[in-house]
């Protein structure tokens, strides 16, 4: 088994059982405990574990937030088969908006010209700036630097001025029990709003974000028109997600 492989086996192992222990993935794998140590090393540094004694635990167990350079480099392929199928729910023209995100970033680099582009999101405004016929206009306020998003005042009164075809959305955590979570009460307040300022709604996020819960609720599943995850989703969430109102699309 490849390196990559077991490091994936291991993070799938991490989310589902909460924990994974050194001895215990060494005879797994029958690879040596210094082996096993570097694979947690290797994921800690991608913000996906947290090395704790004997083992590791995911961060979504921590209610840590990684930054978006962290997130960038995580389920990579996954996140780019989740934006291209979003550029079937862009407009032909008009007015789009995306969240701050790894994902939604994503999609910030296939857009077509000719829209109009809100984002809170300094990442994703410097990724379209040079973009021809694109009419960007960025959030302003408090920025973030963890996620590099913009929040509180000035953001949520431009967004009660704000109308738009599509908001295209990110999200921390997404379960059929708790609706749409981030960590953060701020972000979680512009992300209200800017739900509030779309004519439809769709929730980029891939499988790792289904089934976790995050300190601050921002939206409901039915607030929700179309959710974009990939094929690592297990069996019956799809289902269990779409059940609220959502038509869940699976890349």
């Amino acid at each position: 088994m490849y390196a990559e492989e077991r490091q994936r086996s291991i993070v799938e192992r991490a989310r589902r059982d909460g924990r994974v222990d050194v001895a215990r993935l060494a005879s797994e794998f029958d690879v040596t405990y210094e082996t096993v140590r570097r694979d947690l090393t290797a994921l800690e540094r991608h913000g996906v574990l947290r090395r704790v004694h004997g083992g590791a635990i995911p961060v979504e167990r921590l209610g840590f937030e990684p930054t978006l350079t962290q997130r960038d480099f995580v389920m990579t392929p996954e996140k780019e088969r989740i934006a291209k199928a979003a550029l079937e729910e862009v407009p032909a023209e008009g007015a789009i908006l995306l969240d701050a995100g790894s994902t939604t970033g994503r999609l910030a680099e296939q857009l077509p010209s000719g829209l109009t582009v809100v984002t809170n999101s300094v990442s994703i405004a410097l990724t379209l700036t040079p973009r021809a016929n694109t009419n960007l206009m960025l959030l302003g306020g408090r920025l973030r630097p963890r996620t590099q998003a913009t929040v509180e005042s000035w953001a949520l009164q431009a967004l009660e001025e704000t109308f738009v075809d599509v908001a295209f959305m990110a999200t921390n955590g997404v379960s059929a029990e708790h609706g749409l979570t981030t960590p953060d009460t701020a972000e979680a307040m512009v992300k209200r709003a800017m739900i509030r300022s779309a004519r439809r709604v769709v929730l980029l996020a891939d499988h790792t974000k289904v089934g976790n819960d995050h300190f601050a609720r921002f939206s409901t599943l039915d607030e929700v028109d179309c959710i974009i995850t990939d094929s690592g989703l297990a069996d019956g969430l799809a289902g269990e997600l779409a059940a609220f109102g959502p038509r869940v699309v699976v890349v």
